[in-house]
């Protein structure tokens, strides 16, 4: 009898107290696996109202001397008690494998030929100035947070223009037959110095640059840039979609990166995000070998910037991907290269910034992305974070600030993508005799509730013999416009335009004796 009791007593002491101790390991530990996946989740979803994407080219072309002062002064210093609340960095990467960081693992950019001749990145690290470390000493006492922008694959050595063979590495010089074709040989898609993710030495690399970095330098993230380009695998760059094997391929290589940055931050009790920027297209990007889907559901990812070159679907389809995933959204808002003059000066205006912010505010995105935005002294450091501010300035809309011709680029199909109406000098509406022809508007605010005077122009390729045959309607209502040169211009009464989707409507007359031809469509709105 006493050996039974002391047997059961055994049976349920034991085990109650291994999980006693266990739970009092788990207390005692300062960044479990758990803990730190709570604390990583709380950190990505932190305020993040603007993030400034800085390509870090100060080292390379602006410094007059290799000093912190000087470095922080051409972007970053005006930058305090602004809007922005993190800065992506890119130590340059501007060929993969070129970097301005101190790295061991990849090749520091020190060419001075040509244009490069005020290079002072060598000096700066011989100085102990380390670009990098500049920049997260700065975020760290101005409590704004720093992620390392990594360019998966950036190929701006593939110009012809003069700096294209100064920035080809000695890599890609050792290693021709880990690129996807040649000068001689260029691949269908993308351009011919990208480096090619089937070959296990390239993810091998990339791992390890990204893993330095979270060793060596107390940042808060890293940022994966894939849109910088969007060209990755050999098979995608000849023509055939991504297979299997590419798609592993690339995710295997985010699994690593996350088991590594989860592994470094408990070492230092502080999580370290991973960012993407993607298309913001899950169909688009799978196409290039890029499942962007995957790394959400796999918990791969903690901050997801979409859209650069071009954006294929409305701001808040991307939202509603990102959220599902509880992974927050940031609209990444680049700079207008509208090849069009007339219509760039407008796109590229701070009144269209402001109605490009709005828009993605008004679709539920998380924080506004600005990349290629780079004087620190701009007022929309201290706007675009603010939707309730950016509603009572003057804005403008327009359909696209960047169109979608890149797109093709780098898929040939690519444009068989998009789910925008897109209405500009390079894509225009022809409107035949008798025929009405709509393009959706979108608008970031309601002009009842805000008191806004709104004003239409539209702009016409070749004036109209006849302008009273073309009519304008906004949601199903003629407006009252008159010509202007090229342009047709008029007020609108703010009861006609609401917040979110407006249908524009251009309707020719049968009596006109030609077509007209609408080439650009704006909506201004003033207080």
């Amino acid at each position: 009898m006493n050996r039974f009791v002391t047997c059961l007593l055994h049976g349920l002491l034991l085990p109650l107290m291994a999980l006693i101790v266990q739970d009092a390991c788990q207390a005692e530990a300062p960044a479990d696996a758990v803990s730190m996946k709570a604390q990583r989740k709380k950190a990505a979803w932190k305020k993040r109202r603007i993030i400034f994407n800085n390509d870090g080219n100060e080292p390379v072309y602006y410094l007059k001397e290799a000093t912190p002062k000087a470095l922080l002064d051409v972007r970053t210093s005006p930058l305090a008690d602004s809007q922005v609340d993190a800065i992506f960095y890119c130590t340059w990467s501007s060929g993969f494998s070129y970097f301005t960081h101190n790295t061991k693992v990849g090749s520091l950019f020190t060419e001075t030929g040509n244009k490069l001749s005020n290079n002072k990145t060598a000096e700066l690290i011989e100085r102990g100035h380390d670009p990098l470390q500049v920049m997260a000493d700065w975020c760290n006492q101005q409590d704004v947070e720093l992620f390392w922008s990594f360019r998966m694959n950036d190929t701006h050595d593939a110009s012809t223009a003069w700096y294209g063979p100064l920035l080809f590495p000695p890599l890609k010089k050792e290693h021709p037959e880990w690129l996807v074709g040649s000068a001689e040989k260029k691949p269908r898609n993308g351009r011919w110095t990208a480096v090619d993710f089937t070959r296990p030495e390239i993810c091998d690399l990339a791992f390890q640059y990204v893993q330095e970095v979270c060793q060596n330098y107390d940042v808060d993230g890293i940022e994966l840039d894939f849109f910088r380009h969007l060209n990755y695998f050999k098979r995608v760059s000849w023509g055939l979609p991504a297979g299997e094997e590419e798609l592993n391929r690339m995710t295997d290589l985010l699994r690593r990166i996350r088991e590594m940055a989860d592994r470094e931050g408990q070492k230092r009790g502080k999580p370290i995000l991973i960012a993407i920027r993607v298309p913001d297209s899950v169909e688009y990007s799978r196409v290039l070998g890029l499942d962007v889907e995957t790394w959400l559901k796999e918990d791969l990812v903690d901050i997801m910037t979409v859209s650069g070159y071009f954006r294929l679907n409305p701001w808040s389809k991307s939202v509603q991907l990102g959220h599902y995933h509880e992974v927050p959204v940031y609209a990444g808002l680049s700079e207008s290269r509208q090849k069009d003059q007339t219509a760039r000066k407008v796109y590229a205006s701070t009144e269209g910034f402001r109605g490009r912010a709005l828009n993605a505010w008004n679709q539920g995105v998380d924080g506004i992305y600005l990349f290629n935005s780079f004087n620190p002294n701009h007022p929309l450091w201290r706007e675009l974070g603010n939707p309730n501010q950016l509603r009572k300035l003057p804005k403008v809309y327009f359909t696209s600030a960047r169109s979608y011709s890149s797109v093709n680029h780098w898929w040939k199909a690519g444009s068989s993508y998009m789910n925008r109406e897109i209405l500009t000098p390079d894509h225009p509406r022809k409107i035949m005799p008798d025929q009405q022809v709509g393009v959706t508007l979108m608008v970031g605010e309601d002009p009842i509730i805000t008191g806004a005077k709104l004003r239409l122009r539209v702009r016409l390729k070749q004036a109209l013999s006849e302008p009273e045959t073309l009519q304008v309607l906004v949601n199903g209502t003629p407006v009252a416009i008159a010509p202007d040169a090229r342009f047709l211009e008029g007020a609108v009464q703010q009861k006609l335009v609401k917040s979110g989707e407006n249908r524009i409507e251009f309707q020719l007359s049968g009596k006109a004796e030609q077509p007209a031809v609408v080439e650009d469509l704006q909506l201004w709105v003033k207080y």
